[in-house]
């Protein structure tokens, strides 16, 4: 059965469809928003080559053209040469505005096709089919595009909403284990940040989601996006509310720019260490107990994902450098840190003008050198 899940943004409201064999009838699922029949599809080589006939005889039966436009996978791709690759082809397939781009991949995918799509001719239309556990609960949803630079993660992108999202759970059965980890670290963030119910389901049903079991991975895949949609539909830009959905990722993206946005450390691993180190300077700052510290660090950790600087390549880190990395987080304002911290499970709040130096010292306990 297919779940139908608005983003409601008025005039740009759009689905996001959770189900099996999405991919299947994605034609007629995207048809109505082509004029001419044409779409590009963004994929990296690893999802076409797995993936990509079937999407592609889909769109032949709906009559819509199909131009691959292939980039090499991994986090490197999405940088300013990525970008100017992409674009490049798009305008070599002489794309107009009645036309679609198909981001069909993961999070990098999804990132990269959606900011192409942003300033390609000063905007088209876009679709997600996004590929992993990862992008279908979190990335794919709330339009936010972005490429990586030297000096941070995701600081130069727009905000573009797609025109649909399909979540087809069938494609996680290639998915490689430790990938469908990285993305229960945002799944159970969604728990962790404002749903205290379903964290407690999470707990007891996290290890049949890792094993797609079919109606925990449903139920779990469409509870985080009804929340995504929820927020993003309240605070589309990240004025307010929407900034709960970065817990852990400020600490998260400063270990992911010391080890270089690589293969040596995920994303969602960045966030399962993120989202534990949250927790525990919430508790070492008495803003939440001790004992709700210890109990979000164990659900994370029993996915299998780390939860502690020690378990990430490249440790000891410098504390200096990862709070100077922190300082360039699109949250910091005015030179102040903000941080997502938490009064308990499901209570997470934004929290700005966080002391640096406190950060720091509070690293040093968790391992990292002074």
């Amino acid at each position: 059965m297919t779940r139908r899940i608005p983003v409601g943004l008025g005039h740009r409201a759009y689905e996001v469809l959770v189900g099996d064999g999405l991919l299947d009838a994605a034609g007629e699922h995207m048809r109505p928003f082509l004029k001419r029949g044409r779409t590009a599809i963004v994929s990296d080589e690893s999802v076409w080559s797995l993936h990509g006939a079937r999407l592609t005889a889909a769109l032949e039966r709906a009559g819509i053209a199909a131009h691959p436009v292939i980039v090499p996978p991994g986090e490197q791709t999405k940088s300013f040469e990525g970008l100017a690759d992409v674009t490049d082809r798009l305008l070599a397939l002489e794309l107009d505005r009645g036309d679609l781009v198909t981001a069909f991949g993961g999070g990098v995918v999804g990132d990269l096709a959606g900011f192409a799509a942003a300033i390609y001719k000063r905007g088209i239309d876009f679709v997600q089919i996004p590929t992993t556990l990862l992008a279908q609960v979190d990335s794919s949803v709330g339009g936010k595009t972005a490429i990586d630079t030297p000096r941070g993660k995701n600081l130069v992108g727009a905000f573009h909403q797609p025109k649909l999202v399909l979540a087809d759970l069938s494609v996680l059965s290639s998915l490689p284990e430790r990938e469908m980890r990285a993305g229960y670290a945002e799944v159970i963030k969604y728990g962790l940040l404002g749903d205290h119910a379903f964290f407690e389901w999470l707990e007891a049903h996290g290890a049949a989601v890792l094993a797609r079991e079919p109606a925990a991975l449903t139920h779990a895949v469409a509870r985080s996006v009804e929340m995504k949609a929820e927020i993003v539909a309240e605070d589309e830009r990240e004025q307010g509310r929407r900034a709960l959905l970065n817990l852990g990722h400020t600490f998260g993206h400063a270990l992911e720019a010391e080890t270089g946005y690589g293969a040596a450390l995920l994303h969602g691993e960045a966030v399962g260490v993120g989202q534990a180190l949250a927790f525990r300077f919430s508790a070492a700052q008495g803003l939440c107990s001790g004992q709700d510290a210890e109990r979000a660090v164990r659900g994370v950790a029993a996915s299998g994902l780390p939860v502690t600087m020690s378990e990430v390549p490249g440790h000891p880190f410098d504390a200096a450098r990862l709070v100077a990395h922190m300082g360039q987080d699109k949250k910091a304002e005015g030179g102040k840190l903000t941080f997502i911290l938490a009064r308990g499970i499901g209570e997470a709040f934004v929290a700005r003008d966080v002391d640096a130096e406190a950060v720091r010292r509070f690293l040093v306990t968790e391992g990292a050198r002074p």
